[in-house]
């Protein structure tokens, strides 16, 4: 066999003593290795600066960073400047169109077209609006869209359900699946928070990965220079138009929250993400942690997504998961979740299993997105620890929907909960405490016949309680809303 080929940053003139503006013979670097094949190495013990620019290092080689370290300077990236990704993870093939499929339907198990590889799919019909959001950031929706893994032969991904039906279809654009997978492991990276005003102006500044069965492992990211304003970041990880992402034993950082003024007018905390999932599938974070403290209320959450299937969080920890604009299918075994806890707005079946869960709630559905869930939660063998152990009431399964507001689509709580093995904390409880509640109030107004909801909210019919743990020794309460949970069935084994 040949020597491998291996190309390192000081080939193309990166210095690595921490001063110098490495990025120009970065990019370089990984454009020369794209070309001919090669690795790409980071010189062993180098610091690399890199300072304001609006260009970005395409990697599409395998590359190892080691033990360098990279610091990526953003006190004086212009907010017209913020757009752009350090590093962009892409595939050398191109997405394309495809004009001869107008319409899709749910749980569609094949469409009638041939690819020359599998595919990642993205479909989107732009004269219909979901997630009509509602709040303090209320908006006007967005497209349907729908995301899938299609195999070369039309078969759809089971893990990728098809979830709307299209009656008109205005986008189709495959993006074909490298068959080789693409590792990035290894280095240290600090960002230099950036020092723009508090509105959302949202930097990248990161690492894009749009590349289909890529690898990342063993990375470190954490934030420095933070003052008391701040524009939000996008994400350090932003994964979008992927299939088959694997995060494992990376080290991520939340961010400082800071409050500006929402889209209603009012001031709001600002969300400002370390990882970001939008319009992907097939998305594992493992063996992952929070460089800082995930039960610290002063830090955003550290992860969001958007349109996206299947997302598996599997031995992580961090302050929260939560689905914005809908995810098909989440898993989430021996995990620790923070502060922010789960939230969750889409379908399928949540499982949540093995895990401590430290949020105001067990589960929590998104009430600015209808706290839609079209499908089962269960939870398996975990512990619940209401705030960490700050006083607190307990509520298992909370959200909220007043049935006078459309969102685009019906809104269903889950049809089954199964609470298998739970051990609820409650022992630092508010006064009065009766008991921990399955169900939060939800719609305050829906306590008798006399309230109509003009679109109606599909409520839980049938939760499963086993080997239930209530540490107080008090017994549960369906909710404090009697009226508008009557119908749920309660089984206990």
């Amino acid at each position: 066999m040949g020597k491998e080929k291996i190309v390192y940053y000081s080939d193309y003139g990166a210095v690595g003593d921490g001063l110098t503006d490495d990025f120009p013979a970065i990019i370089k670097a990984h454009a020369a290795a794209n070309e001919s094949g090669a690795r790409v190495c980071a010189d062993a013990g180098a610091a690399y600066y890199i300072g304001p620019s609006t260009k970005t290092a395409q990697i599409q080689t395998d590359t190892d960073w080691g033990d360098a370290r990279f610091v990526i300077d953003d006190t004086n990236v212009t907010v017209e400047n913020r757009g752009s990704h350090i590093f962009a993870i892409s595939s050398k093939h191109s997405p394309f169109a495809v004009t001869g499929v107008k319409t899709l339907e749910k749980n569609q198990k094949k469409l009638d077209l041939t690819l020359f590889s599998d595919a990642f799919m993205v479909a989107v019909d732009q004269n219909t609006k979901r997630y009509i959001r509602e709040g303090p950031n209320q908006d006007n929706g967005t497209p349907q869209t729908e995301v899938f893994v299609l195999g070369k032969n039309g078969e759809v991904d089971e893990r990728t359900p098809i979830i709307w039906d299209y009656g008109d279809i205005t986008s189709l654009v495959v993006y074909p699946i490298d068959e080789e997978s693409l590792t990035v492991s290894g280095g240290h990276f600090t960002t230099i928070a950036n020092q723009a005003e508090s509105r959302y102006t949202y930097y990248s500044r990161g690492i894009g990965i749009t590349r289909s069965n890529t690898i990342i492992e063993g990375l470190c990211h954490i934030v420095a220079g933070e003052l008391d304003h701040g524009a939000p970041y996008g994400g350090f990880f932003d994964i979008s138009d992927c299939a088959g992402v694997t995060v494992t034993h990376c080290v991520l950082s939340g961010h400082k929250t800071y409050m500006t003024i929402g889209s209603a007018g009012a001031p709001v905390p600002m969300g400002s993400y370390d990882i970001t999932v939008d319009r992907s599938a097939n998305v594992t974070f493992r063996g992952c942690r929070q460089a800082n403290n995930i039960h610290d209320t002063k830090i955003w959450g550290i992860f969001g997504s958007n349109h996206s299937k299947n997302l598996v969080f599997d031995a992580v920890e961090f302050s929260r998961f939560d689905a914005h604009m809908g995810v098909a299918g989440v898993t989430i075994r021996d995990s620790v979740l923070g502060y922010m806890g789960i939230h969750l707005i889409g379908c399928g079946v949540c499982l949540v299993e093995n895990t401590k869960v430290c949020g105001y709630s067990l589960v929590s559905l998104r009430g600015d997105y209808g706290s839609t869930w079209e499908g089962e939660v269960i939870v398996r063998n975990c512990e619940f620890v209401p705030r960490n152990g700050a006083k607190s009431d307990v509520v298992l399964i909370d959200g909220s929907n007043s049935g006078l507001h459309d969102f685009g689509y019906i809104c269903h709580m889950p049809k089954k909960i199964t609470l298998d093995g739970l051990v609820i904390d409650d022992g630092n409880p508010p006064e009065n405490y009766a008991g921990p509640k399955i169900f939060g109030v939800f719609n305050g107004q829906y306590t008798s016949g006399a309230f109509v909801e003009k679109y109606p909210y599909e409520i839980t019919k049938e939760v499963e309680i086993k080997n239930l743990t209530v540490k107080s020794g008090k017994k549960y309460i369906v909710s404090d809303n009697l009226y508008m949970f009557r119908n749920v069935k309660i089984t206990e084994k």
